[in-house]
């Protein structure tokens, strides 16, 4: 159950990450840490809150990038332009490679984005340099927004997503996904939302397979959130899944 993101079935209780935020004057925050995201500042145009990990990053997976490997080291930053606009790097290396970060030798991810929010609607551009090799590398761009009614009773927000990869090795195929998740706020007690996508990156003239999921959270009280869910993801051989999360917070 990959698209849940359980962990892997060893009872070991394990450090998954650690992180260090801090300002660094009135408009930049900074964020460095182990096993961490080089996108966890960025400010990605959608208001779509998913469950699977093929949906939930709203279609730019690879431009808004995560960590590049296990005990990998990751930092971002963000700066507030002003006006609803927001600019953010971000970067990750293999923190368990002997040939360092930011060298010839070592494989490397590079991003930065730059987003906008008003009162109704936002956009963001993402953009990424992954090195697949000492020799190689692709290059991702990805294009976000959103749009939210004044009346949530009646209307979805809006998110989409589309992103393109663009690989240097000779022969390699650019790929493409897209996403659109419609959300409803206030549906009864909770939260109803639904979402189509592709199933991850689809190369150039490949079999293009999508991905469907809807779940519906609401708060049993003040402490405890259930939300059941489903999906239909795609493939060679097609996976549905069905799951129940519950939240506690205290």
């Amino acid at each position: 159950m990959n698209e849940m993101d359980f962990n892997s079935t060893g009872d070991a209780l394990v450090v998954d990450g650690i992180t260090y935020t801090f300002p660094l004057g009135e408009k930049t925050t900074v964020l460095v840490g182990d096993s961490t995201s080089g996108s966890a500042l960025y400010s990605t145009a959608c208001v779509y809150g998913g469950f699977t990990n093929t949906l939930d990053d709203c279609g730019n997976g690879s431009s808004a990038f995560g960590t590049n490997s296990d005990n990998s080291v990751g930092f971002s930053a963000s700066y507030d332009i002003g006006n609803g606009f927001t600019g953010a790097i971000g970067y990750v290396g293999s923190g368990a490679s002997s040939k360092g970060l930011m060298t010839k030798e070592s494989l490397d991810y590079f991003g930065g984005q730059l987003a906008y929010a008003g009162d109704s609607y936002g956009v963001s551009a993402t953009y990424a340099l992954r090195e697949t090799s000492t020799t190689a590398e692709t290059t991702y761009w990805g294009l976000n927004g959103y749009w939210t009614p004044s009346d949530v009773g009646s209307f979805p927000s809006i998110s989409v997503g589309f992103e393109t990869g663009d690989p240097s090795t000779a022969g390699a195929k650019d790929t493409e996904q897209y996403f659109v998740g419609l959300q409803w706020d206030e549906i009864g007690p909770g939260t109803l939302g639904v979402a189509v996508g592709s199933n991850g990156a689809i190369e150039e003239g490949s079999q293009e397979y999508a991905m469907y999921e809807a779940f519906y959270s609401y708060p049993v009280n003040d402490s405890m959130t259930v939300t059941p869910a489903a999906f239909l993801k795609e493939g060679t051989t097609d996976e549905t899944g069905l799951m129940v999360k519950t939240s506690f917070s205290f």
